[in-house]
């Protein structure tokens, strides 16, 4: 660069006359401080992109990746949403629908003593689930209720729609009212269990949904029991809760339920405790038979790990 400088200014001499010694050196100063500004402004671009990249991969760290197809985190006490992924998105929402029965059947005020039976009615000619509650099985509204919600027992959930008052018909009515009464607008019921895909709701509904059943202590009980026997025919029967966080010391949950049913995939709603904050988790359309447990085992360490950021609910 320094030859082709000279080279110039002599050319340039030559035809318009000598240069002076000061003005050659001017000439040069100024263009060594021109090439020291641009190597400086280089490491100043240099500088912001690295602190760009180092920023994008700090955020990356802390963004939450789960695997369910729909999925809402929420603040219980506040209402703050702390994660959303689809959550208006309106899908099948199998066994979490047993919820909806469970309020439906304790607000009719009807004697938990009372015996049911299990009858040809109640038994699942949609997707041939079986079931160890044998037609003619008799047991207490209260089992039938603790069945349905911890075991997940279709027939049980069938029952308690079934000696409902005005019957099966009624009690499905009766669910769509009360979810129109708290506000669920993407929510709808064809039946009792869930069986059907024509049960249908969206993760911002069920938070809404999930937070009422909690309001009832049964519910509250029933749904984290972790195993009970029923005698059954005059022999014991041991049955387990299908979310098996229930029995995880490191969790401390309120509400439980699972779902599942092809079309809806598998689903998990749960009222918990993280952080010291009562929090709400909608996961729905998880893949894998393992997904739905592994998503809720992130929100908690997602959750418990930082300091998060919370925005207003959506609605």
């Amino acid at each position: 660069m320094k030859r082709v400088l000279m080279l110039l200014l002599v050319s340039a001499g030559i035809a318009v006359g000598p240069i002076s010694g000061e003005a050659l050196a001017a000439t040069k100063k100024k263009v060594a401080v021109t090439k020291k500004h641009v190597k400086a402004k280089a490491r100043i671009v240099k500088h912001k992109h690295h602190h760009a990249s180092s920023s994008a991969a700090l955020e990356e760290t802390r963004d939450l990746v789960l695997q369910s197809a729909s999925a809402l985190v929420v603040d219980q006490s506040s209402g703050a949403v702390l994660f959303e992924k689809n959550a208006g998105a309106q899908v099948p929402i199998a066994s979490i629908t047993k919820l909806m029965t469970a309020m439906v059947a304790l607000d009719a005020k009807p004697s938990l003593a009372e015996e049911l039976a299990i009858d040809e009615d109640d038994v699942d000619m949609l997707k041939g689930t079986r079931s160890r509650l044998k037609v003619g099985t008799r047991l207490s509204r209260e089992e039938m209720l603790r069945l349905a919600l911890m075991a997940s027992e279709n027939r049980a959930a069938a029952a308690l729609s079934r000696h409902y008052p005005g019957g099966r018909e009624a009690f499905v009515t009766a669910m769509n009212r009360k979810a129109t009464e708290l506000g669920l607008t993407e929510t709808r019921f064809e039946d009792p269990t869930g069986l059907t895909a024509a049960n249908v709701s969206s993760a911002r509904d069920l938070t809404k949904m999930v937070a009422a059943a909690h309001q009832y202590p049964l519910i509250r009980q029933f749904s984290t029991t972790p195993e009970y026997e029923v005698n059954i025919a005059g022999r014991p029967h041991s049955f387990h809760n299908t979310n098996h966080l229930v029995k995880n010391d490191g969790w401390d949950i309120g509400l439980s339920k699972t779902g599942y049913i092809s079309e809806a995939g598998r689903c998990l709603v749960m009222q918990a405790w993280l952080n010291n904050k009562p929090m709400i988790i909608v996961l729905l359309d998880s893949w894998g038979k393992l997904t739905r447990v592994g998503d809720a085992n992130r929100i908690k360490r997602w959750v418990e790990s930082a300091s998060l950021p919370q925005r207003p609910s959506a609605g």
